[in-house]
């Protein structure tokens, strides 16, 4: 007969392994609970940094971003922000235009805070493929419209950093400004301008040498820079001098200066207030770069636009030529990143001592004699960018309606549309144009210029 009965250490042992399983799998269970519970968390904490303007509040300073890049994985990207988690906008003073200092402390305000508005629309995101828009201006106000209307419509414009540079403080050019809502906006003020020294340097003081007084007579006269004539015996007009000392401010300040560009190594695509773009400039500059780093890999820069004065997209919509730069011949639209502008660093003694009042008779100047083999560039053949400016610093037409000017441009690009947003991009061809040192226009002799310009390199931009 089957004896049930248990011995009393079968017993023991049985209860023993049993209390083991079960402490087995209560820990088991609690592990998994645990890294759920873990998981789940960082994600809430994650979206609550992001959503939290509290601690995000300069979430569009490089600092903040670079932290955001790296928790989410994306090695590629430079800078980022998200839409829906910055809403600062726009905050500007009462301000009389009258009042200097007044107007000096808001440029500094606006200077030192870097703000980026219409981030809690679009976000931001850079990259080593984006673009960087910088238009440079100046008290246009009218043009400047013109010029915001067709960057309106332009596609991948809500991804793109607008930048606008000024030399002049104005509430009419701010306010237009302000009412950009299709893109991320940045302004920047040169801050060592003639509107904010009328009666000094580098605006004309009362006793600076008239710019044809020979020198003898400025001699007698005892005028401030009587020493420093340019070299067809002229003195300095402030307000030519400004377009240069900006031009070259705005690049330091852009590359160097800013926390959201400072370590940015896409392209910069230089506008000024008198331009109009059509609405592929984008998207072409982006195949054309492509274009660069397969076929022309020497290339220093992208040009946008040409002045040629019959343009045919039908035949040119995605063709490129190869050139060196000349300044007459490729100074509108013009595209590089940092590289290049390591090069005109590097030159900048020459820059700023070059005896020519223009910045691109001076880069031009530059690329013969002090950048390592020159400056080569893809040009489009069938421009995107279109010249408005009819009168301007040197346009003086007596036809100033920019209204007449930019129907005759819409009725172009009207008119070839179909012929926009090529599906390639060829070079067809090298310029036969022949490559000289410019002589220079003067203007530029000034030692203030020269050393106010050389400044720029050791001062925070």
């Amino acid at each position: 007969m089957l004896d049930l009965r248990m011995r009393p250490t079968r017993c023991i042992r049985s209860m023993f392994l049993l209390v083991l399983i079960l402490f087995v799998l209560l820990n088991m269970h609690v592990l998994m609970n645990f890294e759920a519970k873990k998981s789940t968390s960082m994600d809430h904490s994650f979206l609550n940094r992001l959503r939290n303007q509290q601690n995000i509040e300069h979430a569009h300073v490089q600092n903040d971003r670079m932290q955001i890049v790296s928790d989410i994985n994306e090695s590629k990207v430079e800078f980022l922000m998200y839409p829906n988690q910055y809403n600062r906008t726009f905050n500007s003073g009462s301000v009389q235009e009258s009042n200097l200092t007044q107007i000096k402390m808001e440029i500094d305000r606006i200077n030192q805070e870097q703000y980026i508005h219409n981030l809690n629309k679009f976000g931001l995101k850079l990259k080593s493929d984006s673009i960087v828009i910088v238009v440079q201006v100046h008290d246009r106000t009218k043009l400047l419209s013109i010029l915001l209307e067709s960057l309106k419509a332009v596609r991948k414009i809500e991804e793109t950093l607008v930048i606008f540079s000024h030399d002049y403080y104005s509430d009419d050019i701010n306010k237009l400004i302000q009412s950009i809502s299709f893109c991320p906006v940045l302004q920047i003020f040169f801050p060592v301008n003639a509107q904010l020294h009328p009666k000094e340097f580098p605006g004309e003081h009362p006793n600076d040498c008239p710019r044809n007084v020979k020198k003898e007579q400025a001699i007698k006269m005892k005028c401030n820079n009587w020493e420093h004539p340019d070299k067809y015996g002229h003195y300095r007009e402030a307000k030519y001098c400004q377009t240069k000392h900006h031009w070259f401010w705005k690049l330091y300040r852009v590359f160097d200066g800013l926390e959201v560009t400072r370590n940015y190594t896409g392209q910069i695509l230089l506008l000024e207030e008198d331009y109009y773009v059509a609405p592929d400039i984008i998207t072409t500059l982006q195949m054309m770069q492509s274009l660069k780093r397969k076929e022309c890999k020497d290339c220093r820069m992208l040009t946008a636009g040409n002045y040629d004065k019959t343009q045919s997209y039908v035949a040119n919509s995605g063709k490129v030529e190869l050139a060196h730069w000349i300044s007459s011949r490729h100074n509108m639209g013009m595209i590089f990143a940092r590289d290049l502008w390591t090069e005109i660093k590097k030159c900048a003694k020459e820059f700023c001592n070059f005896d020519d009042y223009n910045w691109d008779w001076t880069l031009q100047h530059l690329s013969m004699k002090c950048i390592p083999g020159q400056i080569k560039v893809l040009k489009m053949k069938a421009t995107r960018i279109f010249h408005m400016g009819d009168c301007g610093v040197h346009h003086k037409g007596k036809n100033c309606n920019p209204d007449i000017k930019r129907k005759q441009v819409e009725s172009i690009i009207n008119s070839n549309r179909q012929h926009l947003f090529p599906n390639v991009i060829s070079i067809q061809g090298t310029s036969r144009f022949k490559l000289r040192d410019p002589k220079p226009n003067g203007g530029w002799g000034d030692i203030r210029d020269r050393e106010l310009c050389m400044s720029f390199m050791k001062t925070n931009v």
